[in-house]
């Protein structure tokens, strides 16, 4: 009886613990609230520099699809450090080696209980690169274009973005 007592203390011990731990691991590295936007606003969501990448979204007023969201290039000449995935094809998630990046909530303007609710999501890579005498990493335009040619490009962190809609309907 009193192992049994023991094992059960521990076993709660452990839930207790694991529980926040499991909900903190969910949790974005950065959280905002976007200002309330009128129906037919185009507005940008967020904007992901190192993908040359913004996201843009507008309140539809359709109820099939309340709120419609869309990747653009920020500028042309735009070299990007990163790649962004539609979020369809990277099926972003943690067990995958994703990190909910940001999380953002941008309420309609005309239902503030409606919200349109954007994850942003970042795969990091293993950056193997040597460092110089000055602990600066120095990448020589000859040698990249040598790698360039013989199909040795170094793989590139992701970012993709999850939307929903959450709240009443209202009309």
């Amino acid at each position: 009886m009193f192992r049994q007592a023991v094992l059960l203390a521990v076993l709660v011990a452990v839930a207790a613990v694991a529980s926040p731990l499991q909900a903190q691991a969910m949790k974005a590295e950065r959280e905002q609230a976007g200002a309330a936007q009128a129906v037919g606003a185009l507005h940008s969501v967020r904007t992901i520099p190192e993908a040359c990448t913004r996201l843009e979204g507008v309140f539809t007023g359709d109820a099939a699809q309340p709120y419609r969201m869309q990747a653009v290039q920020t500028a042309p000449t735009c070299q990007p450090r990163a790649r962004y995935v539609e979020a369809a094809q990277a099926r972003p998630s943690q067990a995958s080696g994703w990190i909910l990046n940001t999380l953002t909530r941008i309420p309609d303007a005309s239902c503030p209980s409606r919200q349109a609710v954007v994850r942003v999501w970042r795969k990091p890579v293993a950056q193997d690169l040597a460092r110089d005498g000055q602990g600066q990493v120095r990448i020589y335009l000859q040698d990249a274009q040598k790698q360039a040619a013989a199909g040795q490009m170094r793989e590139l962190p992701q970012y993709s973005a999850q939307m929903e809609v959450v709240g009443a309907s209202c009309r």
